[in-house]
């Protein structure tokens, strides 16, 4: 066999018609006689091009609003035939069926609709195609005999490829065919996942951690290198919905390409300013370094006054980090960002001035830019699961989205908290969250009544070193200042530490059985003392 085979009849039947009709074109200038069903048929036939109806070839109409149409043997055994099997073509001939050379099938758009708000299991339910990944398996599955498009980004190399051989070669429907399983094996993955999701659950967790589970994503970029200059690296992003909102979704203003390191900071960055915003009113900002936040602000005037304050919490450890803010960069936090002595690898905000991007840029060449919406689509917001690949295998779980609300929130030693107190206790919660653990943070409120991290302690093996860190990176900040930790205090010794240093009241979830120790000393220090009940590990 050949191992350059010619196009003599091309099915195409096509959801999305970017680029079709410029490639019908170049089929139907070498001959190639066009098959076409429902819609396909109807644009083809309007840009001028001769088009032989599905129905004229299965002999058979499309009935059930065209449920049915494509699923016939003179369509799947055109597909299947084996060019070189005596046999299979005796087996054309005999049913008056004739070899189909090309397949352009993309498929309904399910993805695309159940991530449209409000839309109804029944609409969803009409968008699972099954003639298309029927045509796809078939012809992918014959490879060596017919090339399979699923993608417009193909149409135009396989037409110059048809220009200059006149056929394709085996290379090219082999690389095709393995694009053709990976289209059909997402857009499946996408369905068993809504199903199992839509199912009435067998138990609690059935229908969070299914029995197989079944990821794709797509290749959004090859990165220079990962956490080493060793270590090859990618980008993948989530298929089928939007990322507006994300990382990933991110549209980069200025600057050199991402790293890997930029892109994990930077998504952590982005979603503590994310969960700030919601939690505060005003501007909230975050620096990470190394995906801990060395500084972080909410509740703040102005874009200016929430960088400032978030680079006040460790301004040695802020050089060189992730910026993330909550409202749009106007001159004045511009000018703030790029004072001497302050750098950052990455900016992240939902906006900029034409003056303010004009002079951060002129700041710096290699400064990263990027603008994303502050608020996730609530698609993403949905999605409750994070994973975590071991060697061997995978760890699933439900995103740490619980924190704790005034009501919550418990007095068990010392003064009772004020309001001031409780806005800070919240606050620090929400930046402790993000903190590696063992993490205790020190934060206050500021007279303006901007809220910010002071000192953070945080990834130590022991309790003890992160309220020691802490209370060094504040300083004398912590006086009159509010501790947190993400886990509960196993002695009363990393306790006194904050309370040497000064606090006036110290927030953890409890659930030691010392946690009386901790009251204790709490009351005899008058020191306020407030439970969430919420554990934060982050490993």
């Amino acid at each position: 066999m050949s191992d350059h085979l010619p196009i003599r009849r091309a099915l195409l039947s096509v959801s999305d018609k970017s680029g079709l009709v410029d490639f019908a074109r170049a089929l139907a200038s070498r001959g190639v006689e066009l098959i076409s069903t429902g819609g396909t048929a109807a644009s083809l036939r309007d840009a001028g091009l001769k088009v032989t109806g599905i129905s004229d070839v299965t002999g058979f109409p499309e009935i059930m609003d065209g449920r049915v149409k494509t699923l016939h043997p003179a369509v799947h055994g055109a597909l299947l035939a084996l060019r070189d099997d005596p046999a299979h073509m005796a087996a054309l001939r005999t049913h008056g069926f004739t070899p189909i050379d090309l397949v352009c099938v993309n498929l309904y758009p399910f993805q695309k609709t159940i991530a449209r708000p409000g839309v109804t299991r029944d609409e969803a339910i009409e968008q699972i195609d099954i003639g298309g990944p029927a045509m796809i398996r078939s012809a992918s599955k014959n490879f060596e005999s017919v090339t399979v498009l699923t993608s417009p980004a193909d149409y135009a190399s396989v037409a110059e490829e048809l220009t200059q051989t006149g056929g394709t070669s085996l290379a090219t429907r082999s690389r095709l065919a393995a694009s053709a399983f990976e289209h059909t094996a997402r857009y499946d993955a996408a369905i068993a996942a809504y199903l199992a999701q839509a199912a009435p659950a067998h138990d609690a967790t059935h229908n969070l951690f299914p029995p197989v589970l079944d990821l794709h994503f797509v290749k959004a970029d090859e990165l220079r290198y990962g956490e080493n200059p060793h270590q090859p690296a990618a980008l993948y992003r989530t298929p089928g919905r939007s990322i507006e909102g994300t990382l990933p979704g991110a549209e980069q203003l200025h600057g050199k390409e991402l790293s890997y390191n930029n892109i994990a900071d930077g998504s952590s960055a982005l979603a503590l300013v994310q969960a700030l915003a919601r939690s505060f009113d005003g501007a909230a900002a975050a620096v990470i370094k190394h995906n801990n936040p060395c500084g972080a602000s909410a509740r703040a005037r102005s874009a200016a006054e929430a960088i400032e304050a978030a680079i006040a919490g460790d301004p040695i450890a802020a050089f060189g980090g992730i910026l993330a803010v909550s409202v749009p960069i106007d001159e004045p936090a511009a000018e703030a960002i790029a004072a001497q002595g302050r750098f950052f690898e990455v900016l992240i905000a939902p906006g900029y001035s034409t003056a303010a991007l004009a002079r951060l840029q002129a700041r710096s060449a290699n400064l990263r830019i990027l603008a994303t919406a502050i608020t996730p689509p609530a698609a993403l917001e949905s999605s409750s699961l994070e994973y975590k690949a071991i060697p061997g295998g995978l760890l699933a779980q439900r995103r740490d989205d619980k924190l704790s609300t005034r009501a919550t929130i418990e007095h068990r030693a010392g003064p009772a908290a004020d309001d001031r107190t409780i806005d800070t206790a919240l606050f620090l919660e929400i930046v402790t969250r993000a903190l590696l653990s063992n993490a205790v943070s020190i934060g206050a409120v500021e007279p303006s009544g901007t809220l910010r991290l002071l000192g953070a302690g945080a990834g130590q093996m022991d309790r003890l070193t992160s309220c020691r860190i802490a209370a060094e990176k504040a300083g004398a900040g912590a006086r009159g200042a509010v501790a947190c930790s993400d886990a509960f205090f196993p002695f009363a010794d990393g306790p006194t530490i904050l309370a040497d240093a000064g606090v006036r009241a110290i927030v953890h979830p409890g659930g030691s059985k010392r946690d009386q120790d901790t009251f204790d000393l709490c009351q005899a220090r008058g020191i306020t003392c407030l439970t969430t009940g919420i554990r934060h590990f982050r490993h």
